[in-house]
């Protein structure tokens, strides 16, 4: 007879990772990538212009040596992935306070540390949600703090519910005044991608996607939904400082697929969020202004 697994909370009870600090030069190339991605008709920032809210993504990246990959792409170890059997990784959402946007071309430093562990029970099991807390400094002065929240379990789980096809011709309706479209293909995620330093195989391997993960294609992937609900801020008031931030990610999206970041501004706030024709949040944020 078969034992219990063992609780994930067991795995983590003496797990205390250190702070780590890292530098980035913040230099205009990988801000002038992304606006490319995104089709931009100029770079969203040049050196000395302010880093838009959560770009900071494009900087302090780590390109481990490929030995160090797991069968799914991610690494095997890493000072902030739990030490948790058949690790399986999810990207669930963050927060960001902005005292002060970092800007283009000035040395900056960052500080990770552990800011929580929960064990809880979800649906398919057992969840391990950690929190990973990121301070951005420039010039001696902390311009931003950015929370992320992964949720990992252990072993493969039940199957995941998600559409056995797609529909690559219907095209979601908006409901906000602030709204924009996109149709993201194989190319555009692998850009994004590279631009990130991101190797998980879900965003660039349509058989691991299908037949190891159960989704019936490539993966949008999350920070890239919540970069595009941040671009209606951008695009429909440039003017307007953000203070804060936080986005939820409900649901993935597939390749092919119609999206739609949606939103409108109230009360010196904005409510935002991405839509597909079959589910109408996929993805959810709110922004804060000064």
């Amino acid at each position: 007879m078969s034992s219990s697994p063992a609780p994930l909370a067991s795995y983590v009870e003496s797990w205390r990772p250190e702070p780590v600090t890292d530098g980035d030069a913040l230099p205009a190339g990988p801000a002038a990538a992304l606006s490319a991605v995104l089709d931009l008709p100029g770079t969203a920032a040049e050196d000395g212009d302010p880093l838009p809210p959560l770009w900071q993504w494009l900087y302090f990246l780590h390109w481990p040596p490929q030995e160090s990959l797991g069968p799914d792409g991610h690494l095997r170890d890493a000072r902030f992935l739990p030490p948790v059997p058949s690790r399986r990784r999810m990207f669930a959402g963050g927060r960001c306070t902005i005292g002060e946007p970092l800007r283009l071309g000035e040395p900056a430093e960052r500080v990770s540390s552990l800011a929580a562990v929960a064990p809880k029970q979800g649906r398919s099991g057992e969840l391990l949600f950690v929190t990973e807390r990121q301070e951005f400094r420039q010039h001696g002065r902390t311009c931003l703090v950015e929370e992320q929240d992964i949720v990992y379990r252990s072993g493969a789980g039940p199957a995941p519910r998600h559409p056995a096809a797609l529909d690559d011709s219907a095209v979601p309706e908006p409901e906000g005044s602030w709204y924009l479209r996109l149709q993201p293909d194989e190319t555009l995620l692998f850009r994004f991608s590279a631009l990130t330093a991101n190797a998980h195989r879900i965003h660039y391997d349509t058989p691991y996607c299908r037949d190891v993960e159960g989704y019936p294609g490539l993966v949008v992937h999350g920070p890239l939904l919540a970069l595009l609900m941040l671009e209606l801020v951008r695009r429909n008031a440039p003017q307007r400082q953000v203070r804060s931030l936080s986005y939820r990610l409900h649901r993935p999206t597939f390749v092919g697929e119609h999206l739609l970041a949606d939103g409108a501004p109230c009360d010196g706030q904005a409510q935002l969020h991405i839509a597909t024709p079959r589910e109408a949040r996929h993805a959810s944020a709110e922004v804060i202004f000064s």
